[in-house]
């Protein structure tokens, strides 16, 4: 690894920033990353803070490019579809992909401290903690922070200043003041908040530990992710005000009656829910989208703190990874001039992460009501076979944003004529008996030029 002169600067130190710090601490960079939370590896940031996350391929070429994906995966579960929970606690399941597809749960805690240590033994990266940014130089490649306890400034001079300081970044806040910066900020209707089912007696998973599981309800639901421990993470997504809402559940027999009513085997499985439901914050859900998300070659957004996107499509971390990947190969594409690089990266991943944050808002409507639907099921039963019989030729929607490398724009573009072609044949033909007759492959290889969309 050749040591290079250029400073980098990263604010903020999660997920997107470690990984970052890790690609071009391995360029041999100088880099130095500025987190304003204490060193997560040393104290707890409590419980009911983030939601359990969803490695899928775009996280896993992220990481095996940098050699680390075999460290994650030790400590992640292959979820191979999802179980769908109805209020008279009847289960069904669907399959994510076909052979051997799935999606990993992920401690979000774990993998950030296993991305730290890496970058800190590996990759010769420097964390600074307990500092938060106060202000940036677009011009100067400067900042300066503020540090929690000696109430000290720090200031640092860099080369290149990347903000991945989350959905709500200062470093973007003070891009806001240039001219020219577009910038929206949507809330959806729902707030969540992380509760618990615990390990059984002997320590094992009390649902199927292999599946994403999901109490999918019209305008709300509730999700629950498997972690090694035998636990369950769970997420209650659900609106802040109306009927019904967070701001109905204020007292425990108000909390008891909901969940015995619609979560009823879920209930059943969650002991410490007045307490979880008490002391774990409810959080707002937020999508976040600008342009540009670099100012000449001195500043670049990254990660979330360029496009937040709610959590429904498990692409949050991946979308972050990737892009990471791409700039890493924008750096070799432009021998490593800022001035060409940033501008390109920006004019690249634009377009894709808009499509990944459309296509999680979509998602959302999926989970929450339309998993119950009987025509949107028999599309996705037709979908699912189509793709068994010939794996080669057809990918889902679903498939292209989790199982590929397809530009997220592209899969956009792919998925919604696929829908509309769907939609069209469940409505002409009588899918649903020729599953009942067996007659289901024969119209698929019939129709096969017509079934899938290029």
């Amino acid at each position: 690894m050749a040591i290079k002169e250029e400073q980098i600067t990263i604010v903020g130190a999660g997920l997107v920033g470690c990984l970052l710090a890790c690609y071009l601490g391995k360029r041999g960079y100088q880099v130095t990353v500025f987190e304003k939370r204490a060193d997560r590896r040393k104290a707890s940031s409590g419980a009911g803070r983030s939601i359990n996350l969803a490695c899928s391929d775009r996280g896993w070429q992220a990481l095996d490019h940098i050699g680390l994906g075999d460290f994650v995966r030790k400590e992640a579960i292959a979820m191979r579809g999802r179980v769908l929970h109805n209020v008279a606690e009847e289960l069904s399941y669907q399959p994510y992909g076909t052979g051997d597809q799935a999606i990993y749960s992920v401690s979000r805690g774990g993998l950030n401290s296993i991305l730290m240590q890496h970058a800190e033994k590996d990759f010769g990266v420097k964390f600074v903690f307990d500092m938060k940014c106060m202000s940036v130089d677009l011009d100067k490649g400067s900042a300066t922070f503020l540090n929690y306890d000696t109430k000290k400034e720090h200031y640092i001079e860099s080369d290149v200043i990347f903000g991945s300081d989350g959905a709500f970044s200062r470093v973007r806040g003070i891009m806001q003041r240039m001219e020219h910066f577009d910038y929206t900020q949507d809330y959806i209707e729902s707030d969540y908040k992380e509760l618990n089912i615990p390990a059984g007696p002997d320590g094992k998973h009390v649902l199927d530990k292999e599946a994403l599981h999901i109490w999918p309800r019209g305008k709300y639901m509730m999700i629950a992710l498997p972690n090694p421990d035998g636990s369950f993470t769970c997420t209650l997504f659900m609106p802040y005000e109306g009927t019904p809402s967070f701001e109905q559940l204020k007292g425990e027999k108000e909390l008891k009656d909901f969940f015995q009513e619609v979560f009823p085997d879920a209930y059943k499985v969650m002991p410490t829910l007045q307490e979880d439901f008490k002391e774990n914050p409810q959080a707002s859900l937020v999508i976040i989208r600008c342009h540009p998300w670099n100012y000449k070659d001195k500043v670049c957004l990254i990660g979330d703190a360029s496009h937040a996107i709610v959590p429904f499509y498990g692409q949050g971390m991946n979308s972050g990874f990737e892009d990471v990947f791409v700039l890493d190969g924008m750096i070799d594409e432009h021998g490593g001039d800022w001035n060409k690089i940033l501008p390109a990266f920006t004019k690249t991943r634009k377009p894709d992460a808009d499509a990944i944050a459309d296509l999680a808002l979509y998602n959302y409507r999926v989970m929450a009501d339309s998993v119950n639907d009987p025509e949107f099921l028999l599309r996705k039963k037709l979908e699912h076979r189509i793709m068994e019989l010939y794996p080669d030729a057809y990918r889902s929607l679903y498939s292209m944003v989790t199982f590929s490398h397809i530009r997220y724009s592209e899969a956009q573009r792919r998925g919604q004529e696929q829908d509309e072609r769907f939609k069209e044949i469940v409505k002409e033909h009588d899918i649903a008996g020729m599953f009942t007759r067996d007659e289901i492959d024969a119209f698929i290889h019939k129709n096969l030029n017509t079934l899938i969309t290029t």
